[in-house]
């Protein structure tokens, strides 16, 4: 069996991109040299890797698990490179983090600063998504390290806490829930919403709730961004659903009222996550370092 790091790498791009066109350019390789790589490896081990179908590629269950020992060895590269960083200057490593739309606005973005000025070696590659979508993808070994919420179930990720943050319901003062003293998501359903992007996860997560009841959300306009949510609100736009810390920025400063939804839901916590926090990357566990709240 001979393998170098560009045969793991191809195969794991090929699979994660479904066919080996793809693959070879995410490798840069042609796609005669990928094929020959790919067709070297089954021969080496005398099985087959890959299924091939008109739809592309998939893993064979022999393929899989060549899969997990190639992203475990693509890790201890990573963390190979970093701790050696620390003796060479100029060696960047790179940390991919994934979270949920209120991580990213409301949590990370001192945080990163900070991390990002005392950590100049490091880039971090972040991408915001829904909490289920990023626990597969953790799974699945595409980052490094999440940040979800607990309205999702993580499976056999490792987790340890990142934040507490419950969502409540906002509305105008002179707004007809305004007189109701603890509205739910389904009672706030009978009225226009302000919402934020479509492709946000908060958006995403609360058009599935909505769905869950049979119900459709009716959103009268999107904004850019919590703040924009709140000031659209304030100004008697509709509702908003947005973190409880997105509104404490604006207390007293807007004629609105907020009240925590009466869903369990909605009083979340967020949770940092990794397949296995001891194996991560030192550039990662540096991250890791940064992100989890002081005692």
């Amino acid at each position: 069996m001979h393998f170098d790091l560009i045969d793991l790498r191809l195969f794991l791009h090929t699979v994660e991109c479904g066919n080996i066109t793809a693959g070879a350019q995410r490798s840069h390789l042609s796609l005669p040299a990928a094929s020959a790589r790919i067709r070297a490896m089954e021969n080496s081990l005398g099985i087959t890797l890959l299924e091939r179908n008109r739809r592309g590629v998939q893993p064979t269950p022999a393929g899989q698990a060549l899969v997990s020992h190639a992203r475990q060895i693509g890790q201890q590269v990573e963390r190979l490179q970093f701790d050696l960083a620390q003796y060479a200057n100029g060696l960047h490593g790179q940390v991919r983090l994934l979270c949920n739309t209120a991580a990213l606005s409301e949590y990370l973005p001192e945080l990163l600063a900070s991390f990002l000025c005392q950590r100049p070696h490091i880039d971090v590659d972040i991408q915001e998504l829904p909490s289920l979508r990023i626990v597969q993808a953790l799974g699945q070994g595409i980052a490094d390290l999440g940040i979800v919420s607990t309205a999702v179930a993580t499976g056999d990720l490792q987790t340890r806490p990142f934040r507490d943050d419950p969502l409540v319901l906002i509305m105008p003062l002179d707004h007809p829930l305004a007189s109701v003293e603890q509205p739910d998501f389904a009672r706030s359903l009978e009225h226009g919403h302000v919402g934020l992007g479509v492709s946000s996860a908060l958006s995403l997560h609360l058009e599935e709730r909505a769905l869950h009841l049979g119900r459709r959300m009716q959103v009268r306009v999107r904004a850019e961004g919590f703040d924009g949510v709140i000031r659209m609100v304030a100004h008697g736009a509709g509702l908003g659903i947005v973190p409880l810390a997105a509104v404490r920025r604006w207390q007293g400063l807007l004629p609105l009222r907020s009240v925590a939804l009466q869903d369990a839901w909605a009083e979340r916590r967020l949770l940092l996550c990794a397949r296995d926090f001891a194996t991560l990357p030192g550039q990662a566990l540096a991250l890791l370092a940064a992100l989890e709240p002081r005692v």
